[in-house]
């Protein structure tokens, strides 16, 4: 696919798009169909081949359980749907000659082309009774509406005059102009198409169901968990978090609640940072602190992998998130702040974890091992995999590693790491219980969860702005089993970790047992424990 060798950084398709189609599923469904059959036929010749054909037989067989039950032609949310990754794919085009230049105007006069297929595939999902619900379908409107303003993205990009050599050429400037004219027009119509057509069929209900939750979480997790079970253990893992939380208020002052807490840290001169320029500068200098700490210390980190970059993205849509190096690492890895209109101060103590989490030892080390390891895995092993549980999991497992390293024994940022462990255990209980539609815990409330309980749960529970709690729930609501992924995640990393631990005894060796797994790549839940414990 164009953009995913985009993300790669293979050369060869810089202008083109994903066919987001009907006929473009279908054929990509079919071309899974032939790769299941063609495994049947092979035999592993060692443990990492064995590991291969078992994450390549749960991944492609789910993709096809996915596509039969037409949840495909459905995806429409405000944070990983077809309407944001057009878009987004510029973010990591480069831009520094002429001809990269030709290449983001060429992708620009595309996209009516990859919109026009999306909204077929939203047609053919609604003919199949699949529409998502309003509350999404009025999100990427407001989304799309804003890409096609004048002023907008692809305006601020197709208005460029200079790449890093000197002067762009007129003709390449007109290009640009007219393909961004081109998409801004495309994404004009998508808001048109979604609120005039498709809006009146969407259902008003968020909850989408046990059916299509399971398959969902089968997804993000690459395992069928008990989801009562679970759900469970997420009240009860939430409880856990906060007693904790409370212990470290008090160290903060004592006798302080948790919110007085969080008070006193949002008022400490020394944790505050106002403007985007000052937030992009502390990230990355505590990364790069990270990196020196971390690196032939406690993890494995090769020099092609020790540089990360910290950016503000250019949307304003809230989220945090890190995008891979190239397969070269001539474009490094990088960590984006996607900062929510009108906000402009910042507290460190929250979003010290947040580093972490995004960088080394998170995503970063985790996802550039696997593109560094080409002597060991497959392409497909090293960059055509992602499973949200293991990789989200490994991130927030690394979190409350940086504690057990003491790289938090400043209280104010432990309780950061903790509010970020509260979120996460309160994202089980609430998008298991909304989209489950299960009980309310005594301690939350009453009745069945509904997504007005569930904000309010929310509320308590996410230590955040407005503009970014409003993203997240609206995310979790639209984008089902993916938010609880993390927490569950980091629960199967820790019981495989301690299972290793208890197995090897005094042998056991924390730092080469995390180059094991990472040398893993990103598999299912259920082949890492396959191929870590056996």
């Amino acid at each position: 696919m164009p953009d995913f060798a985009t993300e790669l950084g293979l050369p060869g398709h810089e202008t083109e798009s994903r066919d987001y189609s009907p006929a473009g599923l279908e054929a990509l469904a079919e071309a899974t169909r032939e790769a299941l059959l063609r495994l049947d036929d092979l035999e592993p010749s060692d443990d990492v081949d064995a590991v291969t054909l078992d994450a390549m037989r749960e991944r492609l067989g789910l993709d096809l359980e996915i596509h039969d039950a037409g949840l495909d032609y459905s995806e429409l949310n405000n944070i990983a749907c077809p309407a944001q990754s057009i878009r987004a794919i510029f973010d990591l085009m480069p831009t520094a000659t002429a001809d990269q230049w030709g290449h983001i105007a060429g992708r620009m006069a595309n996209i009516p082309g990859a919109i026009d297929g999306y909204v077929s595939s939203l047609r053919a999902g609604r003919e199949r009774g699949l529409v998502a619900a309003r509350r999404q379908v009025l999100i990427v409107v407001e989304q799309a509406s804003r890409y096609a303003e004048d002023g907008g993205f692809f305006d601020t990009l197709g208005s460029t005059t200079a790449a890093d050599g000197g002067e762009l050429p007129e003709t390449l400037q007109q290009q640009l102009h007219s393909g961004a004219e081109a998409a801004r027009s495309a994404y004009s119509s998508l808001a048109d198409f979604l609120r005039e057509d498709l809006l009146p069929t969407a259902p008003e209900k968020d909850a989408v169901g046990r059916e299509h939750y399971a398959l969902m979480s089968r997804r993000f997790l690459g395992s069928a968990v008990d989801l009562e079970e679970t759900y469970q253990w997420g009240v009860e893992e939430l409880d856990r978090v906060i007693a904790e939380q409370e212990a470290v208020a008090n160290e903060i002052r004592e006798g302080a609640s948790v919110e007085e807490a969080m008070r006193i840290l949002d008022e400490d001169p020394a944790r505050q940072l106002h403007g985007t320029d000052a937030l992009q500068a502390w990230m990355q200098d505590l990364s790069d602190k990270a990196v020196e700490a971390m690196a032939g210390v406690h993890f494995d980190v090769p020099d092609v992998m020790r540089q990360l970059e910290c950016r503000i993205a250019p949307t304003n849509e809230g989220g945090i998130y890190y995008t891979g190096p190239s397969d070269d690492f001539s474009r490094p890895g990088r960590m984006w702040w996607s900062v929510p209109e009108g906000e402009d101060s910042f507290t460190t103590w929250k979003e010290t974890t947040t580093v972490y989490h995004e960088g080394i030892p998170g995503h970063h080390l985790q996802i550039a091992t696997a593109t560094y390891q080409r002597a060991l895995l497959n392409p497909w092993r090293r960059n055509g995999i992602w499973v949200s549980g293991q990789g989200e999991g490994w991130a927030l497992y690394a979190e409350r590693l940086m504690q057990e390293l003491g790289f938090l024994s400043d209280p104010g940022d432990r309780l950061g790491m903790l509010d970020a462990q509260r979120m996460r255990a309160a994202r089980v209980v609430f998008d298991i219980g909304v989209h489950l539609e299960l009980d309310v815990p005594e301690r939350w409330g009453e009745g069945i969860w509904d997504p007005d309980k569930g904000y309010a749960f929310l509320r308590k529970n996410i230590a955040i702005s407005e503009g970014q709690l409003n993203f997240e729930f609206t995310r979790y609501l639209g984008w089902p089993g993916q938010a609880p992924s993390y927490k569950i995640g980091q629960r199967l990393w820790e019981q495989v970790r301690d299972e290793v631990r208890a197995r090897e005894g005094d042998d056991f060796d924390l730092r080469a047992f995390h180059t094991r797994a990472l040398n893993l790549g990103s598999v299912g839940l259920d082949t890492l424990r396959r191929a870590l414990v056996g």
